[in-house]
């Protein structure tokens, strides 16, 4: 990325000292990213929170733990950075936060977007499906919003008092690190977190009267819905840091990265490899409903209105896979050292991982199955599981490539790549063997956070149009098929198995 000020030119009248913070509340920690004026990474800071998973398939995270590692990452990033002229936000989607809109205290855990507790509550709403795909390009599945807040009022009367007198409030973590950050001032969330509670109307990119009345969701609980960039809030500096600057840009995280990727063309595709993996294709103004399993849903919407939607494939389990290996089966010592076991064998011998850890996602939608790993015997060694499980995210990865494709009735020449497991160069070769397609993996992996700086760069005029943001993608290595096979249907049989 030399010159890449004389590149891209894009500053304007802002001094070169200026800078975007860029804050990424992730699953399992949160990342924040200063960058410059000319779209450089100049510093940053990252601190992990604690996973609460009170019984089997329930995921919680405390709240105010995400806002303290929001703390300790922004320390770090500003240890060396000031003047931050505008503060960018992304952040894990679907997960439910409430808060005392007074003292920003939270009643109870988030609820985290992979908790499978809602499963017989979707069952009980399945007559309501079509109402709800049409509206929100979205299938019943616990992923979403809405049944969580349904479990609330149910099995937390409580809690669910405060919501009705309108001293909790609801939103997401977007919405919750935006009540901390500016002291309890703001209430809202940007459209494309809104399309993914389902209760919002994606055409309109506005709550829906019939939907709330359906999970009897009161409107006055709700955040309101602003677009993607622009003037949208302003930092409390006794709340955050002794910084007072707006926040121009938000966006969930899978959005945020495919901004980041510079998708913004449509057809332009990325995939993310985080603690799931995310398929986003950009469909342009046009929504695309799917016919294989896959979710419409708002990509950004700009200050005018104008919205752009994107055809998505959501994995569940993907770097959480190698956190069990690590956390729980204890065969690595760090994440990282996944690829060099992995390495140590030329195949994984027959072993299947089907990494349903917190169920299936896309493009199967079965919350109960649970993660199974076959063809084990006594000459199985920890390298085959390690193996196993790179194959099992690169295999589902390729089924929504295949879904995608299908939707869109044409191929995916390219994929970009992003997200920590990108970094796994024997995962990247395995992918692109599946899909025999060139993978590219930009010289950033953290688009995510780079991706909420480009929309608030945009919202302040840092940056004068999408254009300029383009020039600064660079790739840093691509992957090519090798030409060693890559049998799916194995794995599609233990699937099948699985969800019957």
């Amino acid at each position: 990325m030399a010159n890449q000020a004389e590149r891209i030119g894009s500053s304007g009248t802002h001094g070169a000292l200026m800078s975007i913070l860029a804050i990424d509340a992730g699953t399992t920690g949160v990342t924040v990213l200063v960058v410059s004026a000319q779209g450089e990474i100049t510093s940053r800071g990252y601190s992990e929170f604690e996973q609460h998973f009170p019984k089997p398939g329930w995921v919680e995270h405390d709240p105010e733990q995400i806002w303290q590692a929001t703390l300790r990452a922004s320390r770090q990033a500003l240890a060396n950075s000031q003047n931050i002229e505008a503060i960018g936000i992304t952040n894990q989607r679907e997960t439910l936060v409430l808060w005392n809109r007074e003292t920003l205290v939270a009643p109870r855990n988030a609820i985290v977007w992979q908790d499978r507790r809602t499963s017989q509550i979707v069952d009980e709403l399945q007559a309501h499906a079509e109402t709800i795909r049409r509206k929100t390009g979205t299938g019943l599945d616990p992923y979403f919003t809405s049944t969580k807040l349904v479990w609330i009022q149910r099995n937390e009367p409580e809690v669910w008092a405060g919501v009705i007198a309108g001293i909790t409030a609801v939103g997401t973590v977007d919405s919750y690190l935006i009540a901390r950050l500016t002291a309890g001032k703001s209430h809202i969330t940007d459209a494309s977190n809104a399309s993914r509670t389902q209760l919002c109307n994606i055409a309109t990119a506005t709550w829906d009267d019939e939907l709330l009345a359906m999970f009897s969701i009161p409107l006055s609980a709700l955040p309101t819905i602003v677009p993607n960039y622009g003037n949208l809030a302003k930092t409390n500096s006794d709340a955050f840091l002794g910084i007072n600057a707006p926040i121009t840009g938000i966006a969930g995280d899978q959005q945020a990265a495919l901004f980041g990727q510079a998708a913004f063309e449509e057809g332009d595709s990325k995939c993310t490899y985080g603690t799931g993996a995310f398929l986003l294709t950009n469909t342009g103004n046009k929504r695309v409903e799917s016919q294989n399993g896959l979710i419409a849903t708002i990509a950004w919407q700009a200050p005018t209105g104008e919205i752009t939607y994107a055809l998505e494939g959501s994995v569940f389990v993907a770097g959480s896979a190698v956190q069990w290996l690590r956390d729980g089966l204890k065969i690595i010592k760090e994440a990282k050292d996944v690829e060099e076991l992995a390495n140590q064998v030329e195949s994984s011998e027959g072993v299947v991982f089907v990494p349903a850890l917190t169920g299936l996602g896309a493009p199967y939608w079965k919350p109960d199955v649970r993660g199974t790993i076959f063809g084990i015997t006594r000459g199985t060694t920890d390298a085959h599981i390690a193996r196993a499980t790179l194959e099992a995210v690169a295999f589902q990865v390729t089924d929504l490539v295949r879904a995608m494709e299908q939707d869109l009735g044409k191929p995916i020449n390219t994929l970009r790549v992003d997200g920590g497991m990108s970094q796994n160069n024997l995962l990247m070769q395995i992918q692109a063997n599946c899909l025999d397609r060139t993978i590219e993996r930009g010289t950033v992996i953290e688009t995510t956070a780079l991706g909420a700086a480009y929309l608030a760069g945009l919202g302040v005029g840092i940056f004068s149009d999408k254009l300029a943001l383009e020039r600064i993608w660079s790739l840093g290595k691509d992957f090519d098929s090798d030409g060693k096979p890559c049998d799916l249907n194995e794995w599609h049989d233990y699937v099948g198995k699985l969800i019957q």
